[in-house]
Protein backbone atom coordinates (compact mmCIF):
# COMPACT_ATOMS: atom_id res chain seq x y z
CA UNK A 1 0.00 0.00 0.00
CA UNK A 2 1.54 3.15 -1.09
CA UNK A 3 0.88 6.25 1.56
CA UNK A 4 0.46 9.97 0.41
CA UNK A 5 1.08 12.27 2.72
CA UNK A 6 -1.22 15.75 3.15
CA UNK A 7 0.26 18.30 0.77
CA UNK A 8 1.51 20.51 3.29
CA UNK A 9 3.55 17.71 4.71
CA UNK A 10 5.28 16.96 1.52
CA UNK A 11 8.95 18.86 1.10
CA UNK A 12 10.38 19.66 -1.99
CA UNK A 13 13.65 19.89 -2.95
CA UNK A 14 15.57 23.28 -2.22
CA UNK A 15 18.86 23.28 -4.70
CA UNK A 16 21.59 23.82 -1.97
CA UNK A 17 23.06 27.16 -2.06
CA UNK A 18 26.77 27.62 -3.10
CA UNK A 19 29.10 28.89 -0.50
CA UNK A 20 30.03 32.50 -0.12
CA UNK A 21 33.22 32.98 -1.09
CA UNK A 22 35.48 34.53 1.93
CA UNK A 23 36.59 37.62 2.37
CA UNK A 24 40.53 38.64 2.75
CA UNK A 25 41.12 40.31 6.21
CA UNK A 26 44.50 41.99 6.72
CA UNK A 27 45.56 42.63 10.12
CA UNK A 28 48.64 44.01 11.28
CA UNK A 29 49.42 42.83 15.14
CA UNK A 30 49.03 39.05 16.36
CA UNK A 31 46.29 40.36 18.85
CA UNK A 32 44.48 42.22 16.39
CA UNK A 33 40.66 41.34 14.92
CA UNK A 34 38.26 42.59 12.33
CA UNK A 35 35.99 43.22 14.91
CA UNK A 36 32.43 44.42 13.92
CA UNK A 37 33.76 44.24 10.21
CA UNK A 38 34.61 40.69 10.74
CA UNK A 39 30.95 39.97 12.60
CA UNK A 40 28.88 41.70 9.80
CA UNK A 41 30.88 39.81 7.34
CA UNK A 42 30.19 36.87 9.03
CA UNK A 43 26.24 37.26 9.50
CA UNK A 44 26.08 38.27 5.70
CA UNK A 45 27.50 34.58 5.29
CA UNK A 46 31.31 35.30 4.27
CA UNK A 47 33.77 32.95 5.80
CA UNK A 48 36.75 35.35 6.95
CA UNK A 49 40.58 34.21 5.08
CA UNK A 50 42.72 36.56 7.89
CA UNK A 51 46.40 36.58 7.05
CA UNK A 52 49.38 38.96 8.72
CA UNK A 53 51.81 39.99 6.40
CA UNK A 54 53.57 41.64 9.00
CA UNK A 55 54.23 37.59 10.51
CA UNK A 56 55.04 36.06 7.28
CA UNK A 57 51.55 35.20 5.95
CA UNK A 58 51.94 35.87 1.97
CA UNK A 59 48.76 37.73 0.24
CA UNK A 60 47.07 36.21 -3.11
CA UNK A 61 48.20 36.66 -6.03
CA UNK A 62 44.65 36.66 -7.59
CA UNK A 63 41.40 37.53 -5.53
CA UNK A 64 39.78 35.10 -8.07
CA UNK A 65 38.74 32.74 -5.19
CA UNK A 66 37.41 35.78 -2.47
CA UNK A 67 34.45 38.40 -2.24
CA UNK A 68 36.73 41.15 -1.44
CA UNK A 69 39.71 41.89 0.67
CA UNK A 70 39.80 44.42 3.65
CA UNK A 71 42.96 46.14 5.32
CA UNK A 72 42.51 47.43 8.51
CA UNK A 73 44.76 49.90 10.84
CA UNK A 74 47.75 49.54 12.85
CA UNK A 75 49.95 51.46 15.04
CA UNK A 76 52.66 51.87 12.44
CA UNK A 77 52.44 54.36 9.23
CA UNK A 78 51.75 53.65 5.84
CA UNK A 79 55.07 56.04 5.49
CA UNK A 80 57.70 52.97 6.92
CA UNK A 81 60.04 51.04 5.33
CA UNK A 82 59.05 48.05 6.91
CA UNK A 83 58.97 45.58 3.79
CA UNK A 84 55.57 44.28 4.74
CA UNK A 85 54.37 47.82 4.57
CA UNK A 86 55.79 47.81 0.98
CA UNK A 87 54.20 44.72 0.13
CA UNK A 88 50.88 45.74 1.55
CA UNK A 89 50.49 48.71 -0.51
CA UNK A 90 51.95 47.18 -3.38
CA UNK A 91 49.75 44.44 -3.75
CA UNK A 92 46.58 46.87 -3.08
CA UNK A 93 47.14 47.07 -7.04
CA UNK A 94 45.77 43.08 -7.56
CA UNK A 95 42.31 44.74 -5.55
CA UNK A 96 42.39 47.56 -8.39
CA UNK A 97 43.58 45.76 -11.21
CA UNK A 98 40.85 42.92 -10.75
CA UNK A 99 37.85 45.38 -9.78
CA UNK A 100 37.19 43.06 -6.64
CA UNK A 101 35.62 45.31 -3.61
CA UNK A 102 38.22 46.73 -1.53
CA UNK A 103 38.22 48.13 1.68
CA UNK A 104 41.17 50.68 3.45
CA UNK A 105 39.86 50.99 7.16
CA UNK A 106 42.73 54.06 8.68
CA UNK A 107 45.88 52.55 8.05
CA UNK A 108 44.47 50.23 5.41
CA UNK A 109 43.12 53.62 3.94
CA UNK A 110 46.48 55.22 3.79
CA UNK A 111 47.80 52.68 2.09
CA UNK A 112 45.07 52.61 -0.58
CA UNK A 113 45.79 56.58 -0.76
CA UNK A 114 49.42 56.15 -1.22
CA UNK A 115 49.01 53.23 -3.98
CA UNK A 116 47.01 55.87 -6.02
CA UNK A 117 49.91 58.01 -5.53
CA UNK A 118 48.39 60.38 -3.04
CA UNK A 119 50.62 62.20 0.05
CA UNK A 120 49.97 60.39 3.67
CA UNK A 121 51.36 63.01 6.22
CA UNK A 122 50.74 63.90 10.11
CA UNK A 123 49.07 66.85 10.61
CA UNK A 124 50.47 70.08 9.80
CA UNK A 125 49.96 71.24 13.54
CA UNK A 126 50.78 67.42 14.93
CA UNK A 127 46.97 67.32 16.14
CA UNK A 128 45.39 63.74 16.35
CA UNK A 129 42.24 62.43 16.15
CA UNK A 130 41.41 59.72 18.94
CA UNK A 131 38.51 59.36 19.94
CA UNK A 132 35.27 60.72 18.46
CA UNK A 133 34.66 63.82 15.65
CA UNK A 134 31.99 64.81 13.18
CA UNK A 135 31.90 63.98 9.81
CA UNK A 136 30.42 65.32 6.70
CA UNK A 137 29.17 63.21 4.08
CA UNK A 138 29.23 65.10 0.33
CA UNK A 139 26.46 64.54 -1.90
CA UNK A 140 28.45 61.68 -3.57
CA UNK A 141 28.57 59.67 -0.05
CA UNK A 142 24.71 60.38 0.70
CA UNK A 143 24.21 58.70 -2.69
CA UNK A 144 25.92 55.47 -1.76
CA UNK A 145 25.23 55.08 1.66
CA UNK A 146 22.66 57.71 3.83
CA UNK A 147 22.02 58.05 6.78
CA UNK A 148 25.73 58.65 7.93
CA UNK A 149 26.40 59.03 11.54
CA UNK A 150 27.06 62.49 12.96
CA UNK A 151 30.43 61.50 14.55
CA UNK A 152 32.26 58.69 13.83
CA UNK A 153 35.08 57.05 16.27
CA UNK A 154 38.95 57.99 15.02
CA UNK A 155 42.42 56.68 16.64
CA UNK A 156 45.04 58.22 14.07
CA UNK A 157 47.45 61.20 13.68
CA UNK A 158 48.49 61.05 9.54
CA UNK A 159 45.69 61.68 7.01
CA UNK A 160 45.94 61.07 3.44
CA UNK A 161 45.28 63.50 0.55
CA UNK A 162 42.34 63.04 -2.03
CA UNK A 163 43.99 60.68 -4.84
CA UNK A 164 43.95 61.80 -8.16
CA UNK A 165 40.47 60.10 -9.59
CA UNK A 166 39.18 59.36 -6.53
CA UNK A 167 35.98 60.66 -5.76
CA UNK A 168 35.04 62.26 -1.82
CA UNK A 169 32.75 60.67 0.50
CA UNK A 170 33.12 62.40 3.44
CA UNK A 171 34.89 65.20 4.97
CA UNK A 172 35.97 66.72 8.79
CA UNK A 173 37.90 69.55 10.24
CA UNK A 174 41.61 68.88 11.11
CA UNK A 175 41.93 66.02 8.78
CA UNK A 176 39.28 66.71 5.71
CA UNK A 177 39.57 63.82 4.30
CA UNK A 178 37.65 60.83 5.71
CA UNK A 179 36.34 58.86 3.32
CA UNK A 180 36.92 58.14 -0.73
CA UNK A 181 36.25 55.70 -3.53
CA UNK A 182 38.21 54.79 -6.63
CA UNK A 183 35.87 52.57 -9.06
CA UNK A 184 35.57 49.96 -6.69
CA UNK A 185 37.99 50.70 -3.68
CA UNK A 186 36.90 52.91 -0.68
CA UNK A 187 38.82 54.40 1.87
CA UNK A 188 37.55 55.20 5.64
CA UNK A 189 40.02 57.28 7.57
CA UNK A 190 37.76 56.06 10.55
CA UNK A 191 36.99 52.70 12.67
CA UNK A 192 33.63 51.63 12.56
CA UNK A 193 35.21 48.15 13.22
CA UNK A 194 35.56 49.06 16.67
CA UNK A 195 33.69 46.83 19.43
CA UNK A 196 33.18 47.85 23.11
CA UNK A 197 35.98 45.22 23.90
CA UNK A 198 38.36 47.13 21.53
CA UNK A 199 37.51 50.55 22.47
CA UNK A 200 38.44 49.42 26.27
CA UNK A 201 41.76 47.86 25.41
CA UNK A 202 42.74 50.57 22.86
CA UNK A 203 42.17 53.35 26.12
CA UNK A 204 43.63 51.37 28.68
CA UNK A 205 46.66 50.89 26.61
CA UNK A 206 47.21 53.53 23.89
CA UNK A 207 48.07 57.32 24.38
CA UNK A 208 45.09 59.52 24.73
CA UNK A 209 47.35 62.51 25.89
CA UNK A 210 48.36 63.26 23.09
CA UNK A 211 47.52 66.71 21.18
CA UNK A 212 43.99 66.67 19.89
CA UNK A 213 43.08 63.42 21.46
CA UNK A 214 40.11 63.04 24.06
CA UNK A 215 40.41 61.73 27.32
CA UNK A 216 39.42 58.26 27.84
CA UNK A 217 35.93 59.14 29.05
CA UNK A 218 34.82 60.99 26.56
CA UNK A 219 35.61 57.67 24.05
CA UNK A 220 32.66 55.80 26.58
CA UNK A 221 30.82 59.22 26.36
CA UNK A 222 30.27 59.37 22.39
CA UNK A 223 29.91 55.21 21.81
CA UNK A 224 26.86 55.92 24.13
CA UNK A 225 25.70 58.63 21.79
CA UNK A 226 26.98 57.58 18.18
CA UNK A 227 27.18 54.00 18.43
CA UNK A 228 23.78 52.82 17.11
CA UNK A 229 23.69 54.91 14.34
CA UNK A 230 27.26 54.17 13.31
CA UNK A 231 26.75 50.14 13.82
CA UNK A 232 23.65 50.15 11.58
CA UNK A 233 25.34 52.94 8.91
CA UNK A 234 28.53 50.05 8.90
CA UNK A 235 25.86 47.14 7.93
CA UNK A 236 24.05 49.53 4.73
CA UNK A 237 27.82 50.39 3.45
CA UNK A 238 28.99 46.99 3.93
CA UNK A 239 25.81 45.14 1.93
CA UNK A 240 26.38 47.50 -0.94
CA UNK A 241 30.58 47.26 -0.50
CA UNK A 242 30.12 43.57 -1.22
CA UNK A 243 27.20 44.02 -4.20
CA UNK A 244 30.35 45.33 -6.23
CA UNK A 245 31.66 41.98 -6.97
CA UNK A 246 31.88 41.62 -10.89
CA UNK A 247 29.36 40.21 -12.49
CA UNK A 248 31.17 37.66 -13.86
CA UNK A 249 31.43 36.44 -10.14
CA UNK A 250 28.18 36.65 -8.92
CA UNK A 251 26.72 34.54 -11.69
CA UNK A 252 29.52 31.77 -11.10
CA UNK A 253 28.83 31.85 -7.31
CA UNK A 254 25.00 30.99 -8.28
CA UNK A 255 25.90 28.21 -10.14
Amino acid sequence: MTLHLPAILQRKAVPARAPLRPVLIVLHQESSTPGRVGNVLRALGHPLDIRRPRFGDALPETLDGHAGAVIFGGPMSANDGDAYVRYEIDWIEVALREQRPFLGICLGAQMLAKQLGAKVAPHADALTQIGYYPIRPTAAGVALCPDWPAQVYHWHREGFELPRGAELLAEGDDFPMQAFQWDNAFALQFHPDVTYRMMSCWTTHGNTELPGAQPRAKHFEGRAIYDTVERAWLKSFLDGWLAREPAMMLAQAAE
